[in-house]
């Protein structure tokens, strides 16, 4: 039976060429995208579906939920969208913008599919970052809206730690009924992120230094390919985040206590919305 693979962020990038060559090995990619028009076209390629979701917009997640339920299974959610901001912003929801994007917003589309990915015994894969360690040092449970101190770079290390925290939550919640959750690292990719910040991180982005510092999509993308080919427990360890194909150390101490606390605030802040 051919597998169903569910790819946000999937428009550009580690997304695009991750389902480049997901299409090409036989699996159903079912692409998820922001951009209309990059989707459109590399659906068009691909001859895969397509849907669009802001994830600044809760309501956005919440339709694409609803128009997922369309596929009869899905084996692989791929929470792959994500990025750094520039100056603080709060969407129309309430929530800070780089909390929303890279942890609210998938958190509430893996929260409404659970009925359909816990009947299939999906994998779910959860792009974090090394900037979990550079810049996730001053996780704050209290401040989930980064009210104090912002930065671009704290708010997305800040981010790339919740989808860490959320992915061993989701396992101790669920792995017993056959969920298997993993993060992992892609690497410093040639990419267009970064594209909406004024950050340093813009300039290695941007310029010809990206070349020296970076790796090709096309290259980071087999790594995620190998996490959705490979068997929880054997290849890799559910609950665990990896990067280059090893685990990755993860610098914050968390004894599973605010992995906890950030699972039950952030349903309440997308109660509305679920």
């Amino acid at each position: 039976m051919t597998q169903t693979i569910v790819l946000t962020g999937a428009s550009d990038g580690i997304g695009a060429a991750a389902a480049r060559q997901l299409t090409k090995k036989g699996y159903q990619v079912v692409l998820v995208g922001r951009s209309k028009e990059k989707t459109q076209k590399l659906a068009a390629e691909l001859k895969a579906p397509y849907h669009l979701v802001d994830f600044t917009r809760l309501n956005d997640v919440r339709r694409l939920a609803e128009e997922l339920e369309q596929y009869p299974r899905i084996d692989v959610l791929a929470n792959n969208a994500g990025g750094i901001m520039g100056n603080r912003e709060v969407t129309a929801d309430g929530f800070e913008k780089t909390f929303q994007v890279n942890h609210l917003g998938p958190f509430l589309l893996t929260k409404l599919l659970l009925p359909k990915l816990l009947a299939n015994r999906a994998k779910v894969i959860q792009t974090s970052s090394e900037a979990s360690n550079l810049f996730g040092k001053t996780f704050d449970i209290t401040d989930l809206n980064n009210e104090k101190n912002y930065s671009a770079t704290n708010a997305y290390g800040n981010g790339k730690l919740a989808n860490i925290y959320f992915t061993r939550e989701l396992q101790a919640r669920y792995g017993d009924q056959g969920i298997s959750a993993v993060a992992f690292h892609p690497g410093v990719v040639r990419t267009s992120f970064a594209s909406e910040t004024n950050h340093f991180m813009k300039f290695m982005y941007h310029t010809p230094l990206k070349y020296l510092i970076t790796i090709s999509p096309e290259k980071s993308a087999e790594a995620f390919v190998k996490l959705v080919e490979g068997t929880p427990g054997v290849d890799w360890e559910p609950g665990g985040v990896y990067s280059k194909g090893k685990p990755m150390c993860v610098n914050a101490f968390d004894d599973g206590t605010i992995a906890k606390l950030l699972w039950e605030k952030s349903e309440d802040m997308v109660a509305s919305f679920s």
